[in-house]
């Protein structure tokens, strides 16, 4: 029977080694499994960090945009409302007009630079010689400002 003992001793003794040695290799697995974990989860928050940092700088490059642009479009809608811009435009609405009567109607062209050229010395003349002097003394009216007063008297839009 001390055989048996002995035998048994001797698996004892080595099945003890070997819980040793795997209780040592548990261990081990179980610290670099917490690092493992420990780096992913500072990975993870330096990662959030950096797109929650991402995050707000485009939100605040938004909302710096958004203010540019209502700046830009009350920029241009007071530029629009200057003195003088209405009637920039409509002279350019007139002059495309103008362009295709000229293109469109064949005997126009020739009508309309002769005149253009008698309004054209017309108006030189009125800042040289004796009728720049009357014209500062006696101010003439224009035919709009006669047509507005035909309108003022009768209340009927030509």
């Amino acid at each position: 029977m001390e055989n048996v003992l002995y035998g048994l001793a001797a698996g004892l003794a080595v099945a003890l080694v070997i819980f040793i040695v795997m209780s040592i290799k548990l261990r081990k697995a179980r610290s670099e499994g917490a690092k493992d974990s420990a780096r992913f989860r500072q990975m993870l928050s330096d990662r959030m960090e950096l797109e929650s940092e991402g995050l707000a700088k485009l939100k605040k490059e938004n909302e710096e945009l958004k203010k540019a642009n209502e700046n830009l479009r009350i920029s241009i809608q007071t530029y629009a409302q200057k003195p003088g811009r209405k009637e920039l435009q409509r002279l350019t609405v007139y002059q495309t007009a103008v362009d295709r009567l000229i293109i469109n109607s064949p005997g126009f062209g020739a009508a309309w630079q002769a005149a253009l050229k008698e309004s054209e010395e017309e108006f030189e003349k009125t800042y040289v010689g004796v009728q720049a002097f009357i014209r500062k003394i006696i101010p003439m009216k224009t035919d709009a400002q006669v047509i507005g007063e035909v309108e003022d008297k009768t209340g009927d839009n030509l």
